[in-house]
């Protein structure tokens, strides 16, 4: 049995602990994305789905065929006290190849364009911002192509889709795309890592 003041507790006790944000990207096959943000440090949960279209509550063929104009997407949780919006950024930028256009690697279509979605004027900054030091860094032979969009709904995939790479480090394309892509991504960030 709990009297008023134990609730009254707990309830500030909750409202202490780290406060979270969410940010949401898009760069080609969302179970590489996954795989890459959970081992960032500050991030507490990363999930897939979809975003960028207009089809409510998509499913995953939807979205494959090309026809809801949403992306593979992830919605990264992250404490802002533990780690910038502007490492995020950088987490996202290092994870794929910004300048191909409609897809990354083998995965082709508007579904596996890149985007980064912001929530307010700051975070559309600092995005256009980094992308600006990366063209003028020479790192890349072509021009970026990554969108730079408002945040929209954001539309959670399918159960099967969560944690793949982690659940199924047996799947062929897991070895061949999502483990090397997830290598060379973190090489880059070690300074990040948990």
């Amino acid at each position: 049995c709990m009297d008023g003041f134990a609730l009254e507790f707990v309830a500030d006790h909750q409202a202490n602990e780290g406060s979270k944000s969410k940010a949401v990207f898009a760069a080609g096959c969302f179970w590489c994305m996954e795989a890459i943000f959970e081992k960032i440090k500050g991030v507490t949960n990363v999930v897939s789905g979809y975003a960028g279209g207009n089809e409510k509550n998509p499913t995953y063929d939807q979205v494959g065929s090309g026809a809801t104009g949403h992306a593979e997407a992830i919605e990264v949780e992250y404490d802002p006290s533990k780690i910038t919006f502007h490492d995020l950024v950088r987490v996202y930028f290092a994870s794929q190849d910004p300048t191909q256009v409609n897809g990354q690697g083998p995965d082709h279509g508007m579904q596996y364009r890149s985007i980064a979605f912001y929530a307010d004027e700051n975070e559309k900054k600092i995005i256009e911002d980094y992308m600006a030091m990366l063209t003028s860094s020479g790192k890349f032979k072509s021009a970026i192509a990554s969108q730079v969009l408002p945040k929209s709904t954001f539309w959670i995939a399918e159960d099967y889709h969560q944690d793949y790479v982690k659940n199924h480090p047996e799947n062929l394309y897991v070895q061949q795309e999502s483990i090397p892509r997830m290598k060379r991504a973190l090489d880059q960030l070690k300074d990040l890592l948990n």
